[in-house]
């Protein structure tokens, strides 16, 4: 009687050993994915698309698991990608670039297929995606027709006014930047009209002597110039 009682205790305590194995064999289980940042806004209504070209964001993928609960970083494991890659565009590290081709709104999603549990055991999977949203401001400003862009940054301590011939740019030092496009080819002649008691400081990037006002340059691509006002 004695041995038939020992070879039950035997059997389940055999049971529990097993169920425990199986419990450390389960597949943590993703259950979700959040991109942060959740949305990016690029550029502004006052420069002009083509500007934007080139601005990046870095983007992580936060995967969240169950069996234990926990959030880890898994940016590098999942699948990227753009629904408008003429807007912008994601490599397989999360790093997002604008194109500077269109303007408006990008889907931007991370996916992760699950297949196979963390103990080996194989599963049918799942796939789950995040997604976040990557936005392009519209150009409003002057000019426009796909030409190239000029834009103007200010320097110096003072304050003034910059209007251009033909007209199409007009701005003062308190916008901070201001831009414009025109055809290709055309030569633009910008005058800088210092407030008093500020005085004019100089160009930057004219075709003309830093010194002299006012500045003229010929648009074939994009260009920035700074004027100076102190």
């Amino acid at each position: 009687m004695n041995g038939k009682w020992l070879s039950i205790v035997v059997l389940v305590a055999v049971a529990g050993l097993l169920f425990g194995v199986n419990s450390c064999g389960r597949s943590q289980e993703l259950v979700s994915i959040q991109i942060q940042p959740v949305s990016e806004t690029f550029g502004a209504t006052n420069i002009p698309v083509n500007f934007d070209k080139g601005l990046t964001v870095q983007l992580r993928a936060l995967g969240t698991y169950i069996h234990p609960p926990v959030t880890k970083d898994i940016t590098s494991t999942v699948t990227w990608a753009s629904n408008d890659t003429q807007m912008m565009t994601v490599d397989a590290t999360g790093l997002l670039t604008v194109t500077g081709l269109s303007c408006g709104g990008s889907l931007i999603s991370a996916t992760l297929r699950t297949n196979t549990s963390a103990g080996g055991v194989s599963s049918s999977g799942a796939i789950v995606t995040g997604y976040m949203t990557g936005n392009v401001v519209c150009f409003t400003g002057a000019g426009g027709g796909g030409g190239p862009a000029l834009g103007l940054t200010f320097g110096g301590q003072g304050a003034g006014n910059v209007t251009s011939n033909p007209a199409g740019l007009s701005c003062a030092s308190s916008a901070g930047v201001c831009a414009a496009q025109f055809p290709l080819g055309t030569v633009v002649t910008l005058t800088a009209t210092p407030t008093a008691p500020s005085t004019f400081g100089g160009w930057t990037g004219c075709s003309t002597a830093p010194n002299v006002n006012p500045c003229m340059i010929t648009l074939v691509a994009n260009t920035f110039l700074t004027v100076t006002f102190n």
